[in-house]
C-alpha cells in the first residue's frame, strides 16, 4: 500500500468543510458524507468551503433542490468560487453529498439529438469547452447516456452557465429528458461538458 492510499484510509474518501459566512468565517462543521439540510445543524447557511477529499455537488436548497455546483478539491471562500460565470446568483448552499462514481480516467456519455435517448447520437470521451466547434449540431441536448463516469454539463460554452452534474450511478446513468438534469433545469440547452475528477 503506497502513502497516498494509506493517507486516503485515514482521512476517508470524502472530507468537506463548511463554514456559514464568507472567507472561513463563522461557524463551521466538517463532513465526511451527505448532508441534506444543514439547517438541522443549527446552520443558517453554507457561505464558504473547502473540499479536501473527493468530489461534492452543492445545492442551493435543502434535500439535493435547486440550482447545483460541483465542489472539487479546493477552497471556496465565497460563492463566486463555486458558481463561476453564470447569470444566477446563489450566494450560499444548504445540502451538498459525494459524488462518488468520479473516475476521470474512464469516463464516457453518449449525447442524443432527441428526448429518450433516441436520434443521432455522439459519444464524448473527453473535455468539450464548445460542443458545436466539436461536430455538435445544436445549442440543444434533449437526453443524455452515461456511460461512466461522472459530468458536469454547462449552459453554454466555456464550462459557463447553468450547471448539471451528471452521474452513472444515478438514474443507471439515463437522463431521458432535460428535467431530468436537475431540478432547476428550464431548458436543454448545454453547449459544453467536462469529467469529474476526482
Amino acid at each position: 500500500m503506497n502513502t497516498q492510499q494509506i493517507q486516503t484510509e485515514q482521512r476517508g474518501p470524502f472530507r468537506i468543510t463548511v463554514w456559514e459566512e464568507e472567507n472561513f468565517q463563522g461557524k463551521r462543521c466538517e463532513f465526511m458524507q451527505e448532508c441534506r439540510n444543514i439547517l438541522e445543524r443549527d446552520f443558517r447557511k453554507i457561505r464558504s468551503i473547502k473540499v479536501q477529499n473527493g468530489v461534492f455537488a452543492g445545492f442551493e436548497h435543502p434535500e439535493f433542490q435547486g440550482q447545483q455546483f460541483i465542489l472539487e478539491k479546493g477552497d471556496y471562500p465565497r460563492w463566486e468560487a463555486w458558481s463561476g460565470n453564470i447569470g444566477y446568483r446563489t450566494e450560499h448552499l444548504l445540502s451538498f453529498r459525494p459524488i462518488k462514481c468520479a473516475i476521470h480516467s474512464d469516463s464516457k456519455v453518449t449525447l442524443y439529438e432527441c428526448r429518450d435517448l433516441q436520434g443521432h447520437k455522439f459519444e464524448v470521451c473527453d473535455d468539450y469547452p464548445s460542443l458545436q466547434a466539436m461536430g455538435w449540431c445544436s445549442k440543444e441536448v434533449p437526453s443524455i447516456k452515461v456511460n461512466s463516469g461522472a459530468w458536469v454539463a454547462y449552459q453554454y460554452p466555456g464550462y459557463r452557465g447553468y450547471q448539471y452534474i451528471l452521474e452513472r450511478d444515478r438514474r443507471e446513468g439515463e437522463y431521458r429528458n432535460y428535467n431530468e438534469y436537475g431540478t432547476q433545469a428550464q431548458t436543454h440547452q448545454i453547449q459544453s461538458i467536462r469529467r469529474i475528477q476526482h
